[in-house]
């Protein structure tokens, strides 16, 4: 299976993410991808809850997935909207949901981010994620182009129970859609993306936002890029850098296997008592 990984520079304005992001989709259609990953925020990065509020739209009215919906069955591909920013349904908050589409372009599975990204970086940089969206409870495992796909999103990447959970229940495939910010990043997104890919003996693959976002209601923030795949044994098999684009990425079932044979600590589970 050929996967393609977009890396974007999202905006706040949901129509002109689209249009960046549709191209990139052809682009990768066009290479030979079967399964198509974006990032996290694919339809706004932006640190106004007042545009969010102006601007984003409920699953059932979004333009973007209905779009995107309509790429996919156009061109035959799976499709993992990393994530869209959305209004809940059922109350006053956001939901940060990843959605797969089959290559019919309906929608195959959701998944709504667990962990909410609550920090205060040593720069002063700061971020309350929960204060305005409502975290899922629901881990999510699917098949995609004959593939089973954990999904995950950004800041779930520093919970690996959620990945070991997803990989003893068959996952071959994590993704881990994102919006790193720098600092970060910088520091830790390889390290942490290679782990869950060796604790699992599983692909990961991680699609990402890069650079500074434009920004009409706030001040821009900044990602850090570097979308990764990450092979069952550790290899890095591409690093997108920096800049927006494509990364291609051949997946194989067999090196799921073969990693879990070689070190099959997916089943060595012991009970113990905590400390």
């Amino acid at each position: 299976m050929r996967a393609a990984l977009l890396q974007l520079t999202s905006g706040d304005d949901p129509a002109a993410n689209l249009v960046a992001t549709e191209a990139l989709v052809r682009e990768a259609a066009a290479g030979g991808a079967g399964l198509v990953l974006t990032p996290e925020c694919t339809n706004m990065v932006s640190a106004s809850r007042e545009r969010q509020r102006a601007l984003l739209r409920p699953e059932s009215d979004d333009p973007t997935l209905a779009r995107m919906r309509e790429v996919a069955a156009e061109l035959g591909l799976w499709l993992l909207l990393g994530s869209l920013l959305l209004k809940a349904e059922d109350d006053d908050r956001f939901v940060n949901r990843s959605l797969l589409l089959g290559p019919d372009g309906g929608i195959r599975a959701r998944y709504d981010k667990i962990h909410m990204f609550d920090v205060t970086l040593t720069d002063g940089e700061s971020y309350r994620e929960s204060a305005a969206f409502r975290p899922g409870d629901c881990a999510v495992l699917t098949d995609a182009a004959g593939l089973r796909l954990g999904m995950t999103i950004c800041y779930d990447l520093r919970f690996p129970q959620l990945f070991r959970a997803l990989a003893q229940a068959g996952a071959q495939v994590l993704a881990v859609p994102s919006a790193f910010t720098v600092p970060t990043g910088s520091a830790h997104w390889h390290a942490l993306l290679r782990a869950r890919a060796i604790e699992c003996g599983a692909y990961v693959l991680a699609p990402a936002q890069w650079g500074t976002h434009p920004a009409t209601a706030a001040k821009p923030r900044r990602t850090y890029g570097h979308s990764l795949a990450v092979a069952p044994w550790g290899e890095v098999l591409a690093d997108a850098g920096e800049g927006t684009g494509l990364s291609f990425v051949t997946i194989d079932p067999a090196e799921v296997a073969r990693a879990r044979e070689m070190v099959p600590s997916l089943r060595h589970d012991r009970d113990f008592a905590a400390p």
